[in-house]
């Protein structure tokens, strides 16, 4: 085969490959890459749905921080979600993973058990724990009816609402982490293990001096995950209790929305999104940061 040949060949290759990822690339061109750049845009004009389109530069921003009365609890709301939905779900999920991996009959279809939620529709799992807390749900009747107390109205009340939005959404979503430890507790290698045991490693000494460090990419993997999960969270909050009582648990995402689709005001809705853009990057970059000092690798 000449040179030339082999040229031309390569070339043949290179526009057949192209022609094989160019669907592929112009979807990310039209789906991701647009979008993300049009809201950049969005972000500096104050934009209607309808309307004139005036160029605002950095004004969208400096109304979140100083003229807007719902952005500062609504991110409030969102750290204080995240604070309490993450080590509660990644504690339970763990847990769970644990309990699980010991050698008893029925694990398989106790793990389908805890999963289920995860692959039911979001819908579905909110309706009926809405259905659940209210006042002449299913909770209070059995309250009422066996015990002769009548609780509170969860989903009405400031001082509950957030904390049923986290309960509800840890028992959605904590199958998913247990899954991912259950694997990973699988292949951990019995000869270190009982190398421990030998040594005189047992029950919580084991666990957290060599099972611990065994699994923490993945507990690393499952707390960075979960954390940039729980600062989007929007279906929770915006079926339970739509945001509500007052504004005591809509969360940024559900802000944005509101912005966006209630109050028409495009502009402001994308300036809030890059501000929680830019909030979990800096999170994810601190996160990854910090791993060096506990996540321990196989080299």
């Amino acid at each position: 085969m000449t040179r030339s040949t082999a040229g031309a060949l390569r070339r043949a290759e290179e526009r057949q490959a192209l022609g094989f990822i160019s669907p592929a690339l112009v979807g990310l061109g039209l789906f991701t890459l647009f979008p993300v750049g049009l809201s950049i845009v969005m972000s500096l004009f104050d934009w209607p749905t309808f309307g004139t389109r005036t160029f605002t530069g950095l004004g969208n921003y400096l109304k979140l921080f100083t003229a807007s009365p719902d952005f500062w609890p609504a991110l409030r709301n969102t750290f204080v979600y995240a604070i309490a939905y993450v080590p509660v779900n990644i504690a339970l999920s763990l847990g769970l993973a644990v309990a699980l991996s010991s050698r008893i009959r029925g694990r398989g279809a106790l793990r389908v058990l805890f999963f289920i939620p995860v692959v039911t529709p979001m819908v579905a799992n909110i309706l009926v724990w809405k259905m659940l807390l209210q006042p002449q749900g299913a909770l209070n009747g059995v309250s009422q009816g066996w015990f002769g107390l009548s609780l509170p109205n969860f989903l009405a009340d400031p001082h509950w609402a957030m904390t049923m939005v986290v309960v509800m959404s840890v028992w959605q979503g904590m199958g998913y982490n247990m899954l991912i430890f259950s694997a990973v507790l699988e292949q951990l290698p019995e000869t270190v293990l009982e190398a421990a045991r030998i040594d005189g490693a047992t029950g919580a000494r084991l666990f957290f001096q060599v099972t611990l460090p065994m699994i923490s990419p993945a507990l690393f993997f499952a707390t960075v995950m979960t954390m940039i999960g729980s600062l989007q969270v929007f279906a929770q909050p915006q079926l339970l209790t739509g945001g509500g009582p007052g504004n005591a648990t809509q969360p940024i995402v559900q802000f944005i929305y509101n912005q966006g689709f209630r109050f028409q005001d495009l502009g402001l809705a994308a300036a809030a999104a890059w501000i929680l853009f830019a909030i979990i990057i800096i999170l994810t970059a601190l996160q990854f940061k910090a791993q060096k000092r506990w996540v321990h690798y196989e080299h």
